[in-house]
């Protein structure tokens, strides 16, 4: 799996809001959570938590939702793309500021 560090993130790298799940999870994958977190459990832990502050968090929730519906064998229902989308949204909001944390 390529991953993309935070500070190399450009807009055009990151799906838009109205993207389907297929592409934010390409995206999400783009993004090695457990890595990050240094564990599995501290990368739930944030992510069960809804931790959102910074780019890594963000990214962290957003890996975290990718792994959960593919252990799950389906596609998020729309309650939780709602969800799914807000990140995505937060996320291009923090590049569009350059705010790599």
């Amino acid at each position: 799996m390529i991953t993309i560090p935070n500070n190399d993130l450009t807009l055009d790298m990151i799906p838009g809001t109205d993207s389907d799940w297929y592409d934010i999870s390409m995206f999400a994958l783009k993004f090695d959570g457990y890595k990050e977190c240094g564990s599995t459990e501290a990368c739930a832990a944030i992510a069960n938590a809804g931790r959102n502050n910074t780019l890594t968090e963000l990214r962290t929730c957003l890996f975290f939702e990718q792994r959960r519906w593919r252990h799950f064998g389906e596609d998020p229902d729309e309650a939780n793309m709602v969800y799914i989308r807000g990140l995505i949204a937060k996320i291009r909001d923090k590049v569009s500021a350059h705010a790599f944390d």
